[in-house]
């Protein structure tokens, strides 16, 4: 992989990114297949043991058919901090990562991994699982994993005029 052109710019510290990867409510994952790139911003959650991304999707469609053919990703999570008026720069942290995409099938891997997105969006995590969370909602949820295998960070925390 190519080194950042802007190394004070680099998050070094692996767990900088992986709070970046637990605390962002999308991430956006490129897809390719026959030459021809696709994008998505997905709702997720981020399981730290596995290092792995989940999220949910339908059964079919664009998304499905891409990642049925060629699984590998390229993902960002980005925390925007905004637009510094009058500086013409950008306050921001991001983590990208590369990993594949596994379709999940095992009943328990999936009740853990809409156990991990919901502890990861919503307000009220414990009712929301007990009362989504059904064997009905399991079995016909198509849940997806990334497993990350390569990460890095970047991030805009101050105002750097350049000269």
């Amino acid at each position: 992989m190519r080194e950042l052109r802007r190394k004070e710019k680099a998050i070094i510290n692996r767990e900088d990114m992986i709070e970046i990867l637990e605390h962002t409510q999308h991430v956006t994952i490129a897809m390719c297949a026959g030459n021809e790139p696709y994008l998505v911003t997905l709702t997720h959650g981020y399981d730290r043991e596995k290092n792995c991304i989940y999220f949910h999707s339908a059964r079919e469609g664009k998304k499905i058919d891409i990642l049925s053919i060629n699984n590998v990703v390229w993902g960002q999570a980005l925390v925007d901090k905004g637009y510094v008026q009058g500086a013409c720069d950008h306050l921001y942290a991001t983590v990208h990562f590369r990993g594949k995409v596994t379709f999940v099938g095992d009943t328990k891997e999936k009740e853990h991994a809409l156990t991990i997105m919901i502890r990861a969006l919503d307000n009220d995590p414990p009712s929301v699982i007990r009362e989504q969370i059904t064997a009905q909602s399991v079995a016909r949820v198509n849940i997806c994993r990334i497993d990350i295998d390569y990460m890095t960070g970047k991030k805009a925390e101050r105002v750097i005029i350049s000269e």
